[in-house]
C-alpha cells in the first residue's frame, strides 16, 4: 500500500480518542510484511501498538498516535473529514496533519530504508498510542515506557511524528516541549436568591477579579529555546439555569504550558496566592501532564537537520 493510500485508509477510520477503532489492524500487516514483530498492549480504555525490528544495537523509536479529536460540525469542512479526499493535491481529513499521514509516511520510509539496508546495526521500533488526544484516566503510554525500562529496554533515540511545520513541510524541527499543568478549580460561594445580595456569595462575580489577576501575571520570560509560560482557561461552568438564583459554586478548567524557567510547584503556589484574595473557598484538582525537556545536540538531531535541508 502506498503512503497516500495508507494515509487515506487510516483517515477513513473514525478513531476518536481513546479508541483506535481498527487503525492498528490496517497498520500491523504493513509492518509484519517488513519483518517487524508486533504486539498490542491494552491499558484501561486505550491500546498501544509496539512494533520491533532487529534485536541488537541501540534502539531508535518512532512515536505517534492513531487517535483524533472529534471533527466538529461537518458542514464547516471543505471536504468530509472522514472521507480522505484529495482536493487540489491536498489530502483533506481529520488526522491528515495530526497525525495519520505522518504514520503512513514513516512506514513508507521504512520500506525504502529496509529495501537497501535489510540488517541495520540498530533496532527500529514503532510505538503508536490510541489515547494521545484524550484523558490520562483512559490510559497512558507512560505505563508501557516504565514497563520496558524495568525490563532494561531503554529507547536511545526517539522521533515524535507530530505535526511541527509552519509554512512548508520540514521547515521547523522541535527539539523540546513545554511542560503542561492542568487544573480543575471549584470555587465555593453561597447560594441564594438574587433579591438578597447580603445573604449570598456569588462565585461568578468572585471569579472575575481572579481571572483578571491571572491574566496580568508574567509567569516567566522563557529563554532562548522556550516561549514564556502561558496560562489559559478552557471551560467555566456555573449556574442553576434559573434567572433568580445565585449559584453556590463554579468550576473552571485551566492549563499552564510552562517553560523550564518555572516549575509546576511554583505555578501552583502563585495560582493559590491569587485565589486566596477571594472571599470564596476553593478546591483544586491538579494534573501534571508533562514536564519541560530539551534535546541538546545529538547524532540524531544532526541527521534530521541534514535530511530536512535536503527537502527545503
Amino acid at each position: 500500500m502506498s503512503a497516500l493510500n495508507l494515509a487515506q485508509s487510516l483517515i477513513r477510520i473514525k478513531s476518536i480518542s481513546p479508541n483506535d477503532a481498527g487503525c492498528f489492524e490496517v497498520i500491523e500487516p504493513e509492518l509484519v510484511s517488513l519483518g517487524f514483530k508486533v504486539e498490542k498492549i491494552k491499558e484501561l480504555n486505550s491500546e498501544t501498538l509496539l512494533a520491533k525490528f532487529g534485536n541488537k544495537g541501540k534502539i531508535f523509536c518512532y512515536l505517534g498516535h492513531t487517535d483524533v479529536v472529534p471533527s466538529g460540525p461537518i458542514e464547516e469542512w471543505s471536504s468530509h473529514p472522514f472521507e480522505a479526499n484529495v482536493v487540489n493535491d491536498e489530502l483533506i481529513g481529520r488526522g491528515a496533519a495530526d497525525m495519520k499521514a505522518s504514520v503512513a509516511a514513516f512506514i513508507e520510509a521504512l520500506k525504502n530504508f529496509l529495501a537497501t539496508c535489510s540488517e541495520p546495526n540498530f533496532q527500529i521500533w514503532m510505538m503508536l498510542a490510541s489515547n494521545e488526544e484524550g484523558e490520562p484516566q483512559d490510559g497512558k503510554i507512560n505505563t508501557l515506557i516504565e514497563s520496558l525500562a524495568a525490563n532494561n529496554e531503554i529507547i536511545d533515540y526517539c522521533l515524535v511524528g507530530e505535526a511541527s511545520s509552519s509554512s512548508t513541510v520540514g521547515d521547523v524541527l522541535r527539539v523540546g516541549r513545554r511542560g503542561s499543568l492542568s487544573g480543575n478549580l471549584k470555587l465555593i460561594g453561597k447560594q441564594g436568591h438574587v433579591a438578597y445580595p447580603t445573604k449570598v456569595l456569588s462565585p461568578i462575580l468572585e471569579v472575575g477579579p481572579i481571572i483578571s489577576d491571572l491574566q496580568a501575571v508574567s509567569w516567566d520570560q522563557g529563554n532562548e529555546y522556550f516561549d514564556p509560560t502561558s496560562f489559559q482557561i478552557s471551560n467555566i461552568d456555573s449556574g442553576t439555569g434559573a434567572t433568580n438564583v445565585v449559584p453556590g459554586h463554579l468550576n473552571m478548567l485551566f492549563n499552564f504550558r510552562f517553560s523550564p524557567e518555572s516549575s509546576h510547584e511554583s505555578l501552583k503556589e502563585r495560582f493559590i496566592q491569587i485565589l486566596e484574595k477571594s472571599k470564596c473557598e476553593f478546591e483544586i484538582e491538579w494534573t501534571l501532564n508533562a514536564v519541560p525537556y530539551l534535546t541538546k545536540k545529538t547524532n540524531l538531531l544532526n541527521i534530521i537537520q541534514s535530511a530536512l535541508k535536503k527537502i527545503n
